[in-house]
C-alpha cells in the first residue's frame, strides 16, 4: 500500500464519521461543523482521484458557500443550542477539532508529496469550459431544480426566521 492509498482510506473514514456524526447530532451548528468536515474530505478525496477543479468545486461551493447558508438557516431559525460549560463544550468540540485536523495535515501531506509519486490516476483533461457545457447542455434542468429548491429554503429559513412569537394573552384582574 502505496502514501496514496492510505491517505484515501484515512479520508474514507474521516469522511464516514464526520458525516455520521453530523446525523446524529442534536445540535444543529454542531451537525454543519461536522458536515463541513465532510465536504472537505470529499473534496480531499476528488483531488487523489485525479479531479483537482472538481476538489475545489466541492469546497469552495459545498464546504463554503452551502455551509454558509445553511448556517444563516440555523441563524434566522433561532435555534439555541445547548449551553455546555468546562469539560463538557471541550468534549463536545474535540471530534470535530481532530476530524478537521487530522484533515489539514492529510492536504498538506497531499499538495507537499513529491510530483513523481503522484497518485496512480491522471488528472482529468476537462477543465471548467467543458464541464459547464457538459453540465449545462445535459443536465441544465437538475441544476435549475437544485437552485430553486435552495432559493425556496432560504425563503422559508426567512419567513420561519421572521414571524414573532405572541405572548399570550393574560386577563387583567377586575378593578385594576
Amino acid at each position: 500500500m502505496n502514501l496514496y492509498a492510505a491517505i484515501f482510506y484515512l479520508l474514507a473514514v474521516i469522511l464516514l464519521v464526520s458525516t455520521t456524526v453530523a446525523i446524529t447530532r442534536r445540535d444543529a451548528i454542531h451537525a454543519v461543523v461536522y458536515l463541513m468536515i465532510s465536504f472537505i474530505a470529499t473534496g480531499l478525496i476528488f483531488y487523489l482521484l485525479g479531479a483537482p477543479f472538481l476538489a475545489l468545486l466541492e469546497i469552495l461551493i459545498y464546504a463554503g458557500a452551502i455551509m454558509v447558508l445553511f448556517l444563516f438557516i440555523v441563524m434566522m431559525l433561532r435555534l439555541t443550542p445547548s449551553r455546555r460549560t468546562g469539560r463538557d463544550a471541550l468534549s463536545q468540540w474535540a471530534p470535530a477539532a481532530v476530524l478537521g485536523g487530522l484533515s489539514l495535515i492529510l492536504a498538506a501531506v497531499i499538495i507537499s508529496a513529491d510530483p513523481a509519486t503522484g497518485p496512480a490516476l491522471k488528472t482529468l483533461t476537462a477543465g471548467p469550459r467543458e464541464l459547464a457545457q457538459f453540465l449545462f447542455q445535459k443536465y441544465w434542468f437538475p441544476v435549475e431544480i437544485a437552485s430553486f429548491l435552495l432559493l425556496i429554503a432560504l425563503v422559508g429559513a426567512l419567513f420561519l426566521g421572521r414571524q414573532e412569537k405572541k405572548e399570550p394573552k393574560t386577563p387583567r384582574p377586575e378593578g385594576l
